[in-house]
């Protein structure tokens, strides 16, 4: 039997983390493989040659400058997989519009294709579930719902669970985390996430600032933080903070998650941890006209958050656009803070969001899966 060669294909710093797992896990099950990628340094500290770093990758846009440097890595990989390397699996992690593109020219060449966090296409563009249908021989798929979906299309399926599952630390020593940061322990505490992308910043920091003291003017019991993302430059998180004196916490994200009383999010990945940790939340969101205008267009939910999407019903509270304002922010962070039977009500449902993930552990399970196919290969 000779060496098998697998090739992983990500294209952002989340992506980089759930293949490296996925990576380790294979390596364990099966010491016979050659791993080689375009990633990160989680890659590569899993023990996967880079064939390219993310450098490359991470701009996110459309500026033609971005299109071109895409297009030559693309047609980089290509060549490299067809003349020299001859994988016998490609592996797709998340990163949509670039894997995608790539994958019509791999199923061309023959090779055997995996998606692990497939593109979300149930939240909009649907249309690309056919290019799925066509390219990809499996998804490996981390939303429970997604499964049914993919084989009433006819693609192969294997749910893995999500990976947030197995990853997220356990929740914080809610003393401890008040005496590192020198917060108030008799004091409710609740934590401002303003988004991880300039645009978000832009968008939600002013009126989450706002928020904050005119809750605080309500009720003094209440202390603030602002967490800072720690992908993003001090400096760009500084010009939309003005003037403040809460306390900003940078990258103890999930710590900070887990000892909140309630949070104030932008929309992403943390809504979903601060389920897992049933910490109640509220999600604002808001972005430029022109871009609303088009999610409208492409979206196939009406609803933005995981943590409801995954429910199939609102839980979380969702503030979009024009609705995004100091009082109605007020309103439902009092309700979380303040009405007791809704709070116990609300956290009661966040623990159903967990019990709908289950306990798989994500990456092992695609591990699994991907080595049945390599061990399968003659």
């Amino acid at each position: 039997m000779s060496m098998k060669k697998v090739f992983i294909i990500t294209g952002e710093y989340s992506g980089d983390i759930h293949a490296s797992q996925v990576a380790r896990r294979l390596y364990e099950i099966n010491p016979d493989i050659t791993i080689e990628g375009v990633g990160g340094e989680n890659l590569k500290s899993a023990g996967v040659k880079l064939f390219s770093d993310h450098k490359k990758m991470g701009a996110v846009g459309i500026s033609p400058a971005i299109i071109f440097s895409h297009y030559i890595l693309g047609k980089n990989i290509l060549k490299y997989l067809t003349e020299e390397y001859k994988p016998d699996v490609v592996i797709l992690t998340d990163y949509g519009a670039f894997n995608l593109s790539i994958s019509k020219f791999l199923k061309k060449a023959g090779i055997k294709i995996f998606y692990y966090i497939p593109p979300q296409v149930w939240a909009s563009r649907k249309w690309r579930i056919n290019t799925i249908k066509k390219n990809i021989d499996e998804v490996l798929c981390i939303f429970p719902f997604e499964k049914e979906m993919y084989e009433s299309y006819g693609i192969k399926t294997h749910y893995c669970g999500h990976p947030l599952v197995s990853q997220l630390p356990p929740k914080a020593d809610r003393d401890a985390f008040f005496e590192k940061y020198g917060l108030d322990k008799n004091k409710k505490l609740v934590a401002i996430f303003p988004g991880s992308r300039k645009f978000e910043l832009k968008q939600l920091m002013n009126v989450f600032v706002k928020t904050a003291k005119n809750l605080e003017n309500l009720h003094p019991d209440i202390q603030f933080v602002i967490s800072h993302a720690p992908n993003l430059p001090d400096n760009v998180f500084e010009k939309y903070l003005t003037k403040t004196d809460y306390k900003i916490i940078k990258g103890d994200n999930q710590a900070l998650l887990s000892v909140s009383d309630a949070l104030i999010l932008a929309s992403g990945t943390v809504a979903l941890e601060a389920a897992i940790y049933k910490t109640p939340m509220i999600i604002a969101y808001r972005g430029p006209w022109l871009f609303y205008m088009i999610y409208l267009a492409v979206r196939c939910i009406k609803m933005v958050s995981l943590p409801n999407i995954i429910a199939g019903k609102i839980i979380v509270p969702e503030i979009i656009q024009a609705d995004v304002n100091v009082n109605k922010i007020t309103y439902e962070i009092e309700k979380i803070l303040y009405d007791n039977e809704y709070r116990k009500n609300y956290i009661e449902q966040l623990s159903d969001i967990k019990n709908l993930l289950s306990d798989k552990i994500s990456s092992s399970e695609a591990a699994k899966e991907i080595n049945n196919e390599l061990v399968n290969i003659s």
